[in-house]
């Protein structure tokens, strides 16, 4: 095979949302990839790795685990077998009712390193949020717990987020909240999908004023707007607010269903709706190809 069909880790991480550490964890702790080096022992990739990578995420989206992925590949079954997303959710869900730290770092750590993000979001953290709703709404520790974990995981992601910027370059979605809530979840594993997918992100996790907003917009020169949604929506200001707004302006978030029928009325151009963090990266993926670059190298 020629050269210039083979793809670097950095590159073929930016076409599949594969992070080059699970690609690495990929390769030396499951054997699923055999790359090729180059005499400085960087890593290439070929077409048909580049398939099995594809082929991987598939099964990773049936709900599979990692460690199930190379024999599902070399005997290929029509079912996905048994996950262990729900213990693994169980286990997150343990730590975090005895306000440990320590055993949630070391549990979604291990997580990240093996998984893509938007597996993470769909298989595992937001059917935790959910989970974690129903838990809350009688538990009497159910206050204690929920700042205890949403303290960490705004610690957590936005310590990615921060990463993945230092190294993404081009302009930035701009996510901002429409709703005044004391943390919002989903707001954060947007921009960690986002950022960890290579789109650069600035988060306004408070809500400001019509104003302030188109005023972020003109200082940041955002490629597009992500605006999460709370519970009620005044559908004149925001209108007002996005009039004019250039770019893509991307509305939603778990309370879309609530708000649909407004939000398809109003006459903007490139207003596209979203109901998940996964649902958000891949309208921003469709509508955006100018490429990302990273500054680091990965080998």
């Amino acid at each position: 095979m020629p050269s210039e069909a083979l793809l670097a880790i950095g590159e073929l991480a930016r076409r599949t949302g594969v992070n080059p550490v699970t690609l690495r964890a990929w390769e030396r702790r499951y054997g699923l990839l055999k790359p090729q080096r180059t005499a400085k022992g960087h890593r290439l990739y070929c077409a048909e790795q580049i398939e099995r990578v594809q082929a991987i995420l598939a099964w990773l989206h049936r709900g599979a685990s990692v460690g199930q992925v190379r024999e599902l590949l070399e005997k290929p079954a029509s079912t996905a077998p048994q996950s262990n997303w729900q213990a693994r959710q169980a286990q997150l869900i343990e730590a975090i009712a005895t306000l440990s730290q320590r055993a949630l770092d070391q549990q979604l750590n291990q997580a990240m390193a093996l998984y893509p993000a938007i597996t993470l979001c769909e298989q595992l953290l937001l059917p935790l949020l959910d989970s974690l709703d129903l838990r809350w709404r009688n538990y009497f520790n159910a206050r204690l717990e929920q700042v205890f974990f949403h303290s960490w995981l705004r610690s957590k992601l936005g310590a990615r987020v921060y990463h993945d910027n230092q190294l993404l370059q081009g302009a930035p979605v701009l996510l901002a909240e429409d709703s005044v809530r004391a943390f919002d979840p989903e707001l954060w594993l947007c921009a960690w999908l986002l950022s960890s997918n290579g789109i650069p992100v600035e988060v306004l996790e408070q809500p400001v004023g019509g104003p302030q907003l188109q005023r972020a917009i003109a200082a940041l020169q955002p490629r597009a707007l992500l605006l999460h949604l709370g519970p009620r929506i005044d559908i004149k200001a925001l209108q007002r607010t996005l009039q004019g707004t250039p770019g893509a302006k991307l509305l939603g978030g778990a309370t879309l269903a609530l708000h649909e029928a407004q939000l398809n009325a109003l006459d903007l151009p490139d207003l596209f709706l979203f109901d998940t963090p996964q649902a958000a990266l891949r309208l921003l993926q469709g509508n955006d190809r100018r490429p990302v670059e990273m500054n680091a190298p990965c080998n």
